[in-house]
């Protein structure tokens, strides 16, 4: 009988995991392996739903490399919310005779892969294939993770067109972009598009944010233009911002839903909505009128179609988890570095006073950052001086102190 490969994709969808799938299967079954794909995620595992268990051959899969979403379809499980249901999933997988495992997906599922390693105790080897649009699983050389590219690529279109739209029309946009933890999409977005401002939660030091400092920095960056005669813009958030601020004070203005996991949908909080009222309000005391537009990016990124640099790398990395998987490897994260295949081990990830998988943050003191800092349009040190302080203090209709007294402190940190 032959050997059994199963593939289990958790977490939101990232372009790239069919790409993932299509190598994995080939590479298993050229070397002798019955593969199966388990649909629906480790939900349908908890379930005990063996009938989820699809086999998979090379002519399923010959040609969904370049197709955007997951065949297998995916679940989020939160591990605190399942313990009781391990033993079903641990149970489904040796009903189905599974040998090799090969999961795929973000932090959460990489907590599931390590769990499962761990319990199988020999039985089942496991290698996790790291996929988030988020781009923050930290692996080697600052390599990104499969998806990143995708949903950039295809979220700079979007900015470039409202760019273009505001323009045209002499308004702002607030754009609120995916990244629940992390500013690494929202400000490749920003950078690469030309973004008027971009914002992140990494740049902001301290755990509890307050609306009024994101507001007042949009406000001053819609001031700062509008004194250079423009009055139009486009200012990209990372939705990480929100998870920054105040849960008793953000629920007083937005109505917080949880995902699966019992994390709050930082998605479906209108962050742009939020901050856009208190500007246009703020503004509109001081006698100016603009339209700001908010829109939320990210779900339309998600399942798109793979540009190459995806498709290329998900098929290398799919390759590199079977093999390492049947050169007896196990406990390990593919990674694909400097043109070679790597394993990380497991617990390298783990953080020891947590037991959680280690987040990669945008690093605001590279020069890459300095780089696309440095092309936002904001206000600065130099804005409080002379000249400029007054220009800016007239655009806003208040005195120089007026201005200094309100906004002096964005740039003092």
């Amino acid at each position: 009988m032959k050997e059994v490969l199963a593939i289990v994709v958790g977490g939101g969808p990232a372009p790239g995991i069919n790409g993932v799938i299509s190598a994995a299967t080939i590479e298993a079954v050229n070397e002798g392996k019955h593969v199966i794909g388990i649909v629906g995620g480790f939900k349908s595992l908890f379930n005990g739903d063996k009938k989820a268990a699809i086999p998979l051959t090379i002519d399923d899969v010959s040609r969904i490399h370049t197709t955007g979403g997951s065949i297998l379809r995916t679940s989020r499980d939160y591990p605190d919310k399942v313990k009781e249901k391990f033993k079903i999933l641990m149970s489904t997988l040796k009903a189905l005779k599974v040998k090799y495992l090969m999961t795929v997906g973000g932090d959460g599922t990489l907590y599931m892969a390590r769990w499962i390693e761990k319990e199988a105790n020999g039985s089942i080897s496991v290698i996790h294939v790291p996929k988030t649009i988020d781009n923050d699983i930290p692996l080697p050389g600052g390599t990104p993770t499969f998806g990143y590219e995708t949903a950039r690529h295809f979220g700079v279109e979007i900015v470039k067109n409202i760019m273009e739209d505001a323009k045209t029309t002499g308004r702002w946009y607030f754009i609120t972009t995916m990244g629940r933890y992390t500013g690494h999409l929202a400000f490749g977005i920003g950078k690469a598009a030309g973004a008027t401002i971009t914002l992140i939660p990494e740049e902001f030091k301290t755990d509890k944010l307050s609306f009024k400092t994101i507001a007042d920095t949009l406000e001053g960056s819609i001031i700062k233009r509008l004194a250079s005669g423009k009055n139009y813009g486009v200012a990209v958030l990372a939705e990480g911002i929100a998870g920054k601020f105040d849960i008793e004070e953000l629920s007083k203005y937005e109505h917080i839903e949880k995902d699966e996991t019992g994390r709050v949908r930082l998605s479906e909080i209108n962050l742009g909505g939020l901050i856009k009222n208190i500007v246009r309000d703020s503004l509109k005391k001081k006698g100016i009128s603009m339209t700001i537009v908010e829109k939320l990016i990210g779900y339309e990124l998600r399942a798109a179609d793979p540009i190459p640099f995806d498709a290329e790398y998900t098929r290398n990395l799919g390759f590199g988890a079977v093999r390492l998987l049947l050169q007896g490897g196990t406990g390990s994260m593919i990674t694909f570095h400097e043109g070679k295949l790597e394993a990380v081990p497991f617990e390298s990830l783990v953080d020891p006073a947590t037991g959680k998988t280690k987040l990669r943050y945008l690093d605001t003191a590279s020069e890459s950052y300095m780089v696309g800092r440095k092309y936002m349009i904001r206000l600065e040190k130099e804005d409080f001086k002379g000249r400029r302080l007054k220009k800016l203090a007239q655009t806003a209709n208040m005195t120089t102190n007026e201005f200094k007294k309100r906004f002096l402190y964005l740039v003092q940190v």
